[in-house]
């Protein structure tokens, strides 16, 4: 089992360094780095999406199908409380 490492950091000077952990030498890794702000900025413009704006992006069946299944869902989680 792998190990995974995540963290912000607020760098004060170009240069980053990385340690990496020895099970991950010879290893493909990835390192992304991305403001906070902007992903925050982006996620806070997206409208919320409702059940109604996928009207007819599905079949009835399918519909029904769904909707009986997220209501046996929910009964299982009231009696499960």
């Amino acid at each position: 089992m792998s190990i995974m490492i995540r963290t912000v950091i607020r760098p004060q000077k170009r240069h980053i360094q990385l340690d990496i952990p020895k099970e991950y030498i010879g290893k493909e890794i990835e390192i992304t780095y991305i403001p906070l702000d902007e992903v925050n900025q982006a996620s806070d413009n997206k409208p919320v999406k409702k059940m109604k704006d996928f009207w007819g992006s599905i079949s009835d069946d399918t519909a029904t199908k769904l909707h009986k299944h997220i209501s046996q869902s929910r009964a299982e989680w009231k009696r499960d409380i």
